[in-house]
């Protein structure tokens, strides 16, 4: 029994020490991906190719600061964080809710309000986020965070095309997506990684703030 044990302990630290690795070259590995970018004429805040399929997600896209107080949003990005806690507990059940919530809240957006340019930009990601959500909704936890990690590329192109009134953070775990790293947002500062869950919890860091 002692023997199994400190096997386990020697697991866990070394599990925690892969992380904290992983964070000193998170800078090096979003240095590269922007230089890669920059070459092929690309840009961050650009909202073309919305085919963010389970497991390809880029780890290099952050929002852009939109300082648009847009209450719209909000059933949106607290249906997005129901999903988001429901991973950050492990729980499947409470992340397939999240993933109904968020079906819901998208269908009854008002696009009204929107220029035709947003709302062209706003379809794209609309019918994307579906697509996880309703993969999310039925599958199970390991394939839901898969599809978490393409989802959280679409809530942050909704959050940089629309903007938000919440007070949100953009972190960044470096061993999401086969150590290439990983985006998610988050409504609390505190690192409540959603990827690993009970795993490695506080494995990652805020990239930013917004609002």
């Amino acid at each position: 029994m002692k023997k199994v044990i400190g096997i386990l302990a020697v697991a866990l630290i070394t599990t925690t020490i892969s992380c904290k690795e992983n964070k000193t070259q998170e800078s090096e590995t979003q240095e590269n991906v922007e230089h890669a970018m920059q070459d092929k004429g690309m840009h961050k805040e650009s909202y073309e190719g919305h085919d963010h399929s389970a497991g390809t997600a880029s780890p290099e896209r952050e929002i852009t600061q939109n300082n648009t107080k847009n209450g719209e949003t909000a059933a949106v990005l607290d249906a997005y964080f129901e999903i988001k806690n429901g991973l950050v507990a492990d729980s499947k059940a409470n992340t397939a809710k999240g993933g109904n919530a968020l079906l819901a809240a998208l269908s009854k957006f008002d696009m009204s309000k929107l220029s035709k340019e947003a709302h062209k930009e706003y379809i794209e990601i609309q019918e994307s986020a579906k697509e996880h959500a309703e993969h999310i909704v039925k599958s199970n936890i390991d394939h839901q965070r898969e599809h978490f990690e393409a989802l959280s590329l679409d809530i942050t192109d909704l959050v940089a095309l629309l903007g938000t009134d919440k007070v949100i953070y953009q972190d960044f775990c470096p061993m999401a997506n086969n150590n290439k790293g990983a985006l998610w947002l988050s409504e609390v500062k505190e690192i409540k990684n959603p990827y690993y869950g009970s795993k490695m919890l506080t494995c990652g860091s805020v990239k930013k703030q917004i609002n």
